[in-house]
Parts: structure tokens; C-alpha cells; sequence
């Protein structure tokens, strides 16, 4: 089906969609850029970002509320590929992968609810599977590094050994920056939800949550510090892990390699 756009920044009024509008607006320019729009509930919120970035005045403009699931829908089916940073998801991002499985459109967020993740997995894999839809969850810095690196070290180890490593360990150096109010808000809703249903707790601790009816070896906890003696230091635990964990093991679930078996511990 022929789309209006490329993608649609949905959530571009907000703190981290309007950075991605505006490296999108900085970024690609010219004949070959993506054809691109930004979108969230108020227009005249919109227009101001619009001008705020310095964006051709003809950006165009979507109106599109998580209230109004008529409105995501037709947002969907005007776009390949939705980017979608309004959180949190678990409150406002169900209609949005509804629409986007209904319609075959891509749907890209940075979400770190994973026991929400796996209600739209269970509630929409094979709708989105029909339509060719492709939802991918989790893509912010937290988690792409890990992802992508599992992934990288995976096939080297495939070209050079011929097999995958049935161990790795991620660690992290050194980082810059605190929560944003979006991830606070992520988290504050998580538990929330898993007070009101306790079901979930087991799903927030499952590695292989993400991943259903795909288990592998025992994985470390990761949960307490430790002492790693071929980096000669104490390693501690870092709060992303428990969600990027799952993300790997989904990834190496269901697309990547899906006959391996890894442990895999980020820190």
C-alpha cells in the first residue's frame, strides 16, 4: 500500500520526540531524505516544535490522541513506519500497536515495560504477522547497544568458531546522564501495575519473558554486586539490565539464532 510517509514522529511535543524531530530535521534534507511528519494532540504545540527545530515550514502536521483510537488509526495507515515515544506505554500505547498490527505499519518505541511488552506480544504477534507489520519495542540507548552487540559478537563467533558463544557479558564503562521524568513515570506505572496484579512479578523476572516458549540456560541474577577477575573489578548492577536481558533473548528467540541457547548478564 502506498503511504504518505515514510514514518511519523508520534509523541514530538514531548522531550524525546522532539529530539528525534529535530535529528531528523538537521539530518536529512534533500531529494533522497525520508518523507516524514510529526504528530501529537495539539497543532498548535506542533507548529511551535515545528519552528522551534528550524523544520521546512511544510513539515506536515498529524493530530493523533491515545484517546482516540480512530485518530491512531488513520495516523497508521498513513505512514511505513511509526515512531512512538508516548509514555508510558503501558497507559497509552495499547491502541497505537493495535492499529499499527491492523494496518501492516512498522512500530518502533524505547519502552522498558516488559511485562506490558508481552500483553501486545501475546494480544497482536499474529495479527502483526499477517499484515507484515513489524513491532520492534525497546529501541533507546539503553538497550540497542546490548541488542546489537549480542548480536555482532554472535555472528563473528558463527564466521569464526562455527557456533555461537553460549556465554557473553556486557559491561558498561562509563555513562552520562540521569532518568528522564518519561522513565520515572515508566517505572511508577510498572509497579503499579504489578501491585494491582502480582501475576506480573513473575513475568518481570523471568529472562525469558519476552521470548514464549523459548528457555535457555540458568542466567545470573545480576541482581547483586560481584567481583569479575578478568577485568580485575567489582561490577554492580546496572537497573537496564533486567530489560535488556530480555530483549536479547527475544531477539535471539525469534529471529537471529533461533536453535542457540546463551546466557547473558549486562552490568
Amino acid at each position: 500500500m502506498k503511504r504518505d510517509f515514510d514514518l511519523i514522529v508520534y509523541g514530538a511535543t514531548g522531550y524525546t520526540g522532539r529530539l528525534i524531530a529535530e535529528y531528523l530535521a538537521t539530518s536529512y534534507r534533500g531529494d533522497d531524505a525520508p518523507s516524514w511528519a510529526i504528530a501529537g494532540r495539539a497543532t498548535d504545540k506542533l507548529q511551535k516544535v515545528r519552528a522551534d527545530i528550524g523544520a521546512p515550514d511544510d513539515l506536515p502536521l498529524v493530530k493523533a490522541d491515545a484517546a482516540e483510537p480512530a485518530s491512531l488509526r488513520s495516523m497508521c495507515e498513513r505512514a511505513a513506519v511509526i515512531i512512538t515515544t508516548v509514555g508510558p506505554y503501558q497507559l497509552y500505547g495499547p491502541e497505537l500497536v493495535a492499529a499499527c498490527a491492523a494496518t501492516g505499519t512498522g512500530y518502533v518505541d524505547l519502552c522498558g515495560e516488559p511485562a506490558w511488552m508481552r500483553r501486545m506480544i501475546d494480544a497482536h504477534h499474529e495479527e502483526a504477522k499477517r499484515t507484515g507489520a513489524r513491532i520492534v519495542f525497546s529501541c533507546g540507548f539503553d538497550s540497542i547497544p546490548f541488542d546489537l552487540g549480542v548480536l555482532t559478537l554472535q555472528e563473528k563467533a558463527r564466521e569464526k568458531f562455527g557456533r555461537p558463544a553460549r556465554r557473553v557479558k556486557a559491561r558498561l564503562r562509563k555513562v552520562k546522564g540521569g532518568m528522564s521524568g518519561g522513565t520515572a513515570a515508566s517505572a511508577q506505572a510498572t509497579l503499579a501495575a504489578a501491585a494491582r496484579e502480582p501475576s506480573l512479578i513473575r513475568l518481570l523476572t523471568d529472562p525469558f519473558a519476552l521470548a514464549p516458549g523459548f528457555t535457555g540456560p540458568a542466567q545470573p541474577s545480576g541482581l547483586i554486586p560481584e567481583y569479575d577477575p578478568s577485568m580485575n573489578v567489582w561490577l554492580v548492577p546496572f537497573p537496564m539490565a533486567p530489560v535488556n536481558t530480555k530483549n536479547v533473548h527475544r531477539t535471539n528467540s525469534c529471529w537471529v539464532i533461533p536453535t542457540a541457547r546463551t546466557s547473558f548478564t549486562t552490568r
